[in-house]
C-alpha cells in the first residue's frame, strides 16, 4: 500500500488538546494525511487559559525537523507557536531549505489573550519566516501586531493583505472572523483575490480554529491542490468544526476536528 501524504508540523504542545500539535495532528488525521509533529514548546493549557509555557532548545527542534524530513519527507510543513527568535530563524531555515510548500500561522498570543511569542520575536517573523512562507494565515490581531494595521472593516482586510505581502509570503489569507456579521477571509497574492464567506455559528467553543485552518490549508496543499482550493477547502473544514464545537472544562471548549468522519460514520 502506498503512503498517503505526508504532512509536518512544527508548533507547540497544548496540554488540554484543543489546539497546537494535537488539533493539527486531529485535522490531519481528518483529512487523509499522514501527520508528523515537531515539538517547538510545551504548555500547561486547558480551557481557562495558559498556566506555563516551556520553549525547547533549538537544537532539539533541528533534530526532530531533520529526523522526520530527511528520512520520511514530506509534502507540506505547516509552522504554529514558536516562542522565541531563535526559534523563529531556525525554524524558517530549515523550512526554507525543504523543498515543500510552507503555512505559516504566525500565532502570537492564545484564544485566551495569553502571550504565546517573545515580542523580540516579532522582526524575525517578518524578516525571516514570512518570506519562506507559501500561505500566511494571520488572524486580525496578529496583523495588527506584525504590521501595525488595525482592521475594522471588510474593506480593510485588503490593505491587511497588502501589509503582510510586502514581507514576503506567496500568498495571505487575512481571517476576518474578528469582525462583526459572517466569517469572511481574504486570500490574495496581491493579484488576484479569494473572497471565502461562511454563517458565523453561534457556538464559543473555537479554541484551536486557527491551528486548525492553517494545517487544513497544509493538507491540501500536500494533496497537489492549488492554493485557492487548498484554502477554500480547509475553510469549509473549519466551519464545520466550528459548528460541532464541545463544551469541555469550565471555559472555552475545541473545536471538532472528527465532525466530517462522525458524519460518515453515521
Amino acid at each position: 500500500m502506498s503512503a498517503p501524504p505526508r504532512v509536518l508540523t512544527v508548533a507547540g504542545s497544548d496540554s488540554g488538546g484543543g489546539a497546537g500539535v494535537q488539533a493539527d495532528l486531529k485535522t490531519m488525521l481528518a483529512l487523509g494525511v499522514h501527520g508528523m509533529s515537531v515539538i517547538t514548546a510545551v504548555t500547561a493549557q486547558n480551557s481557562l487559559g495558559v498556566q506555563g509555557a516551556w520553549e525547547l532548545p533549538v537544537e532539539s527542534v533541528r533534530a526532530q525537523y531533520r529526523s522526520v524530513v530527511d528520512d520520511i519527507g514530506v509534502q507540506a510543513v505547516k509552522t504554529g507557536m514558536l516562542a522565541s527568535a531563535e526559534l523563529v530563524e531556525a525554524v524558517a531555515e530549515l523550512a526554507g531549505g525543504t523543498d515543500a510548500p510552507v503555512v505559516v500561522d504566525p500565532v502570537g498570543v492564545s484564544k485566551h489573550g495569553d502571550p504565546l511569542l517573545a515580542a523580540s520575536a516579532l522582526d524575525s517573523v517578518r524578516t525571516k519566516l514570512l518570506p519562506v512562507a507559501t500561505v500566511v494565515t494571520p488572524n486580525l490581531d496578529e496583523v495588527a501586531q506584525l504590521t501595525g494595521v488595525r482592521v475594522e472593516s471588510e474593506e480593510q482586510l485588503r490593505d491587511a493583505a497588502a501589509a503582510v505581502l510586502a514581507y514576503g509570503p506567496r500568498w495571505a489569507l487575512i481571517k476576518g472572523g474578528h469582525l462583526p456579521g459572517e466569517a469572511v477571509d481574504l486570500l490574495t497574492d496581491g493579484s488576484e483575490e479569494h473572497w471565502l464567506r461562511a454563517p458565523r455559528h453561534d457556538n464559543r467553543h473555537t479554541h484551536g480554529t486557527g491551528c486548525t485552518l492553517a494545517s487544513a490549508v497544509a493538507c491540501g496543499l500536500a494533496k497537489g491542490l492549488p492554493v485557492p482550493e487548498a484554502v477554500a477547502a480547509a475553510k469549509a473544514y473549519v466551519t464545520g468544526a466550528i459548528a460541532a464545537g464541545f463544551a469541555l472544562g469550565a471555559g472555552i471548549g475545541p473545536v471538532d476536528h472528527g465532525w466530517a468522519l462522525e458524519r460518515r460514520a453515521r
